[in-house]
């Protein structure tokens, strides 16, 4: 039923969709990915914002970009926290998608091994086991460090687990490796003794609240209305460091030092997509085509034209 009232939904014309009445609900996800998420729901201020215009707000959990963005594309959810690749990725295979906001440039993702593993590199990698969750930004990462050495991704083994299995799957050997995001990294690290072969900031994308094209056209002033409580939840959380670690901690049942250092590893100061953005987007392009993900750099830049979408943001 929700799939078939998302495809309704792509059928109406703009006139039909600019036409329609306010939401009967708002539903938003929340995310570990998304520490802003957690304080938005804990705060109550969607609820406060739309509460004289009778619409509700609904809270869904997302585990990762690729759930969140499937929640987008069937119907399930509004708005999608989503990495910027797998966001990119969605709409090169044809979902009408649009990245409204940036609530994060975090460097989250690294490659882990086993304290007792002897792999010490990425070249070390090499027909090994390696756990990661597909389309998302773990996933992407990997085949980025794996093209920087001279590797790709039939040189490996790729275990489709979630962020969680990752680690469980890690810590029980039964991978090699891991593409891990933070804060599941860090607490295998800090709990388990697991140990990091690789970063690169470089290859960490942007955090994107995301929606679909047609939600836009007909309620735009919805979604202009949810940016700018976002944006009022970024700049607490930018004045109030200790209390959104807290928070991140108590909601998302994370340790308090786990926490920490997790958000010290996270940007909020820019939420407004730039051009280095746009930038470090098409500097994944060649492994994309490479490992045929998408068609050619051509079309991968123009749907990357086509998916920032910055118009909403308050005096825009």
């Amino acid at each position: 039923m929700v799939r078939c009232i998302g495809l309704l939904m792509l059928m109406l014309t703009p006139a039909e969709l600019r036409a329609a009445p306010m939401p009967l609900e708002l539903r938003i996800d929340y995310a570990d990915y998304n520490p802003l998420s957690y304080v938005l729901k804990k705060f109550g201020w969607l609820e406060k914002e739309f509460d004289a215009d009778h619409v509700a707000v609904r809270w869904i959990f997302s585990e990762g970009s690729n759930q969140g963005l499937d929640f987008l594309t069937n119907g399930s959810v509004d708005f999608a926290s989503t990495s910027a690749l797998p966001s990119l990725i969605s709409k090169a295979k044809g979902s009408p998608i649009k990245a409204v906001y940036i609530f994060s440039h975090p460097d989250w993702i690294s490659l882990v091994v086993n304290r007792d593993s002897p792999i010490k590199s990425v070249r070390g990698l090499k027909g090994k086991k390696i756990a990661a969750t597909p389309v998302t930004e773990p996933y992407f990462f990997l085949l980025r460090a794996l093209h920087e050495v001279g590797l790709q991704k039939s040189d490996v083994i790729i275990l489709p687990l979630n962020h969680k299995e990752g680690r469980i799957a890690l810590e029980k050997n039964k991978v090699d490796a891991w593409a891990g995001i933070d804060p599941y990294g860090i607490s295998s690290q800090l709990e388990s003794g697991s140990r990091v072969i690789y970063r690169n900031e470089a290859f960490n994308s942007n955090g994107f609240l995301t929606i679909t094209e047609p939600f836009a056209v007909r309620y735009p002033d919805v979604v202009s209305r949810v940016i700018r409580i976002y944006e009022r939840v970024r700049k607490w959380a930018v004045s109030h460091p200790d209390d959104l670690a807290m928070i991140y901690s108590d909601e998302s049942g994370i340790s308090l030092p786990i926490a920490k250092i997790t958000l010290s590893k996270v940007d909020l100061s820019r939420p407004v997509p730039a051009m280095e953005d746009i930038i470090h987007l098409r500097e994944a392009v060649p492994v994309l085509v490479k490992e045929k993900m998408v068609t050619n750099s051509s079309v991968a830049n123009k749907v990357i034209d086509e998916l920032v979408d910055p118009g909403f943001l308050p005096g825009r």
